[in-house]
């Protein structure tokens, strides 16, 4: 499993421009040519969707349960302690980007199934592991998968935590722009983290990079920036007033909403225009129409033009539905933990499926780094998942 995740980790697999056959460029396409023939190794049946994503089955007739994961990831950022895209094994410690997210648990996925065929378990229902590749830049790679290929009635992403995670939040991205005539900017990596760096001029701010989801454990750099600001730019100072730094809920913006966070996380000039990009995650009372009017107002009003608004509505499965509950079976007789249903602000693999939740791979009060520098999974954990994988599959197929 760890010779196998090093050649996966090895694989920079950040979303590039399409080429040929290659929806989100050569990388993300390697990574998911790697896994399908490693699937085929172990006798499954394997089926690519045009480089989007790609699937094995293994099992008799139709599969009744998808264990969806990607092999896509954010990119490296700086700060790392040892080669972001080369498996470091430390006191037990596996760290490398997409070790946790979520390459490692695609890995466990795949030798969960193996586990399966070569301890030679019964199954009365076929199973299908699914693998994309552009979960963390919109997942088009599951838009397009899905209108060429059923989904399984069952479906669980290792895409989140343990025990089971069955409501996430509503998700909202915008980007925006302006007129300007101010210093070079560039802030910023990705739209759904906080930004670590925003270079202004000669001058480079410095924060912590953490999920958008979870800005209360990074630092932002646009803001730390927008705060310290003394160019007299009108732009940069609407947005400061905005987006203080240090407020995470949106408050300025939204007033008092539960649950709410809201994120300045893209923010850059070129050719004398300002660009930025902002991540809300809003609660299961809200929804996508009322949110986004309220801030496309306000950028408006502060001269802003509205470049894009996309995004998602709350997403909710009942806990009491006979999949969620024997997911909490397994866990509690595999770990010997108490199982129990959460709803998170970060948006898993399973968003836009009804029915589907999120099932590991990290466990509680567990932070292993995503979408920041030093990115690990324990050798203990990883080995725990496909355990635990196993166990679902023999549960819900068997």
């Amino acid at each position: 499993m760890f010779g196998f995740l090093a050649e996966l980790v090895a694989i920079k697999s950040v979303q590039d421009s399409p080429v040929g056959s290659f929806p989100f460029g050569e990388n993300p396409a390697k990574a998911l040519g790697k896994m399908l023939a490693e699937c085929e190794k172990y006798g499954f049946v394997t089926e690519n969707v045009d480089w989007y994503a790609g699937s094995a089955d293994f099992g008799p007739g139709q599969p009744a349960l998808a264990i969806l994961s990607h092999l896509d990831v954010v990119p490296a950022g700086t700060g790392w302690n040892t080669e972001p895209f080369t498996l470091h094994r430390q006191n037990g410690l596996l760290i490398g980007r997409g070790t946790c997210d979520d390459k490692g648990p695609a890995v466990a996925s795949l030798f969960a199934l193996r586990a399966v065929k070569e301890l030679g378990v019964p199954l009365k229902k076929a199973v299908r592991l699914i693998f994309g590749t552009n979960e963390e830049n919109g997942s088009a790679d599951l838009i397009y998968y899905r209108q060429k290929k059923s989904i399984p009635p069952m479906v669980f992403t290792p895409d989140g935590e343990y025990p089971v995670i069955n409501g996430e939040k509503g998700m909202l991205r915008i980007c925006f722009s302006a007129d300007y005539d101010g210093p070079q900017i560039d802030g910023g990596e990705v739209i759904n983290a906080v930004p670590q760096r925003c270079s202004v001029g000669n001058e480079v701010y410095t924060g912590k990079s953490a999920h958008a989801s979870t800005p209360e454990k990074g630092e932002n750099a646009i803001t730390l920036f927008l705060s310290q600001n003394n160019t007299g730019n009108s732009s940069l100072n609407a947005l400061s007033a905005l987006f203080p730094h240090g407020e995470l809920n949106g408050q300025t913006i939204f007033g008092d909403i539960s649950g709410l966070t809201c994120v300045l996380s893209l923010l850059g000039s070129k050719q004398n225009r300002l660009t930025g990009g902002i991540d809300i995650r809003f609660p299961l009372n809200k929804t996508k129409s009322e949110i986004s009017s309220v801030i496309c107002k306000k950028l408006q009003q502060s001269s802003f033009k509205i470049d894009s608004c996309i995004g998602s509505e709350p997403h909710y499965t009942g806990e009491n539905t006979p999949f969620v509950q024997a997911l909490l079976r397994v866990y509690q007789s595999v770990t010997g933990e108490n199982g129990y249903c959460i709803t998170i602000g970060g948006g898993t693999y399973v968003h836009d499926i009804v029915g589907g939740v999120a099932f590991g791979a990290t466990f509680p009060h567990q932070d292993c780094n995503i979408h920041s520098c030093n990115e690990f999974i324990s050798e203990e954990s990883l080995l725990k998942n496909a355990e635990i994988m196993a166990e679902t599959i023999i549960e819900l197929c068997g």
